[in-house]
């Protein structure tokens, strides 16, 4: 019997460009494109320019290319938010699953990045990346929540990769700079004490404004033993949180993210 070739299965490709520019005091879409996988919607937002983006595969699996670049220009208040949690699958074999975002902020502007959860599945291989480029005078507001696997489920990730790095300049000049690589049995290695002493998933937070420290001791008042606050320069907040799981890293990372976006979180995170 003659044997067909080995075809690899269609890859999903993504890419959207967003960009908000400041026009008769508010802020309004200057520019939107889309291709392959990624959309956006914009719910109605006074002073702010809200992107709700989805992707239309359903989630992230080896050979996945999903790129976002996003532009608030001088003076622009440009949101971005997802749809629902964005998911990690059991890879295919191959290339990881790559996710290239990259961020603008020009002077006078602000830019609030807050994505919904990535939720890290069973033999998934996700490779991650935001660069943001904020100008001086610039604000904004950085969120990555992960759980690492379905707990409700009784997942453990026994043979996963992700891989994330956050890279953050200042009129050029580097900011902050944040790199994490699990590979294997990542279950194991977060029972670590020095590590996550047992955690089901994390968040990581960077809140860059001139009002920064006045945030600080509140934020710290609100949160829990398992996370910790501190200011790397007067005009940078950085919060690291881990959570039993997914409800609870939710339920501290709300009251946070309320604060700094003045309550005017999307609605997506509501439901």
């Amino acid at each position: 019997m003659h044997q067909l070739p080995y075809v690899a299965p269609p890859r999903a490709r993504g890419a959207l460009r967003i960009a908000a520019r400041a026009k008769g005091g508010t802020s309004r879409l200057s520019l939107l494109r889309q291709e392959g996988a990624l959309r956006a919607l914009f719910p109605r937002r006074a002073g702010v320019v809200e992107a709700v983006t989805l992707n239309t595969s359903g989630g992230a699996t080896g050979g996945d290319s999903l790129a976002i670049e996003a532009e608030a220009g001088p003076g622009a208040h440009l949101r971005l938010t997802t749809q629902a949690a964005e998911r990690a699958y059991l890879s295919s074999g191959g290339p990881a699953a790559e996710i290239r975002n990259r961020l603008t902020v020009a002077p006078g502007a602000r830019l609030d990045w807050l994505p919904q959860e990535t939720i890290l599945y069973e033999g998934c291989d996700l490779d991650r990346r935001l660069t943001l480029d904020l100008a001086p005078g610039a604000r904004a507001l950085i969120v990555e929540p992960v759980i690492f696997g379905r707990a409700a489920m009784g997942e453990r990730l026994r043979d996963a990769r992700f891989r994330d790095r956050i890279e953050i300049r200042r009129d050029g000049m580097p900011l902050y700079l944040d790199a994490q690589r699990f590979s294997g049995d990542v279950t194991a290695h977060l029972a670590r004490p020095a590590v996550a002493s047992g955690a089901g998933a994390m968040a990581g937070l960077i809140f860059a404004a001139p009002e920064a420290e006045a945030h600080l001791t509140p934020i710290r008042a609100a949160l829990p033993a398992t996370a910790g606050a501190s200011l790397r320069a007067p005009d940078l907040l950085v919060l690291r949180l881990l959570a039993e799981d997914g409800f609870a890293l939710r339920a501290a990372l709300l009251p946070v993210l309320d604060r700094l976006t003045d309550g005017t979180l999307p609605a997506s995170w509501r439901l």
